[in-house]
């Protein structure tokens, strides 16, 4: 009777978050997923049409192989590219340095900057007429550089913007730093290793699964960007930007085909756990937990 008691008391303070969790979180799960097979244009009613999406998809929609292209590129370039400025951060403002704790707060400061803003403070910054960028440019004679007008080189601009927000990262890999045992340096110094050396085999393994970690998340995040592309480029010029997530979007609020892009979305989650699993598989011998 007691313990039964228990479970109620535990049921009932724990209501909110099972509620919430059923209602925002499971509901719309169970539901996209019942819309991938299904037309649905959200003012009519959804109807069974099986896996005919899913065909469209892979044969019939070319924006839908341009929008996985551009997301594998973007993710396989600014994966390797944010959790390295990550830990090179991390490391430097690990040192005893004067003025660290301010250092480490100027870093951090842009990750909790609302996406939307960053967004517009990037199109000042490359803007091709009167951009900061190529303001600075032109002090040492150097032509502007048209960063989000050319499709050469809007994806470069667009890679280049996400080491703008690694403070989540930077901050990881600082608590993973501060747990690597003093003694491991001070014996590799006796032997005679530099920095460079302490840095390979005494950092990097050390702090090995908390680098697989942060790859793990920033492939996640990778595959999921939207509020930068939908806002700076809209995907363009000539879909040169055009996300995956975004591609996603047009459909679902702008086709209104939500049917299409719910079995676009699961698609995504697909590709986001076969990633996940195969960095895993990848990481076994490479990152060492002891």
């Amino acid at each position: 009777m007691r313990r039964r008691r228990e479970l109620l008391f535990g049921l009932l303070f724990a209501s909110p978050w099972i509620v919430g969790f059923l209602v925002f979180t499971l509901y719309p799960l169970s539901s996209s997923l019942y819309y991938s097979f299904t037309s649905y244009h959200i003012t009519g009613t959804p109807y069974w049409i099986g896996w005919s999406n899913f065909q469209e998809m892979f044969t019939d929609d070319n924006l839908f192989w341009v929008s996985l292209w551009n997301s594998a590129v973007y993710s396989l370039v600014s994966v390797p590219l944010d959790v390295s400025v990550a830990l090179l951060l991390a490391v430097m403002l690990n040192m005893a340095i004067p003025g660290r704790r301010i250092f480490r707060t100027i870093f951090f400061l842009p990750q909790i900057v609302p996406g939307v803003v960053m967004a517009i403070l990037f199109v000042l910054l490359f803007n091709t007429q009167d951009g900061i960028f190529n303001d600075l440019l032109s002090v040492f004679g150097i032509s502007p550089i048209p960063w989000l007008s050319s499709p050469d080189w809007a994806m470069r601009s667009l890679i280049l913007m996400t080491t703008w927000g690694v403070g989540n990262s930077m901050v990881i890999f600082l608590a993973g730093l501060q747990d690597v045992p003093a003694h491991l340096y001070e014996a590799a110094r006796l032997d005679g290793a530099g920095s460079f050396r302490l840095f390979r085999y005494v950092t990097v393994p050390m702090v090995s699964p908390v680098i697989l970690f942060n790859v793990v998340l920033s492939i996640i995040a990778s595959f999921q960007t939207f509020v930068v592309p939908f806002i700076v480029t809209n995907g363009g010029p000539l879909n040169s930007t055009m996300l995956y997530p975004l591609q996603v979007y047009l459909n679902a609020f702008q086709n209104f085909r939500m049917g299409y892009a719910s079995a676009e979305a699961w698609f995504m989650f697909l590709i986001i756990f076969g990633l996940t699993l195969l960095t895993l598989r990848l990481s076994r011998g490479v990152v060492h937990y002891s």
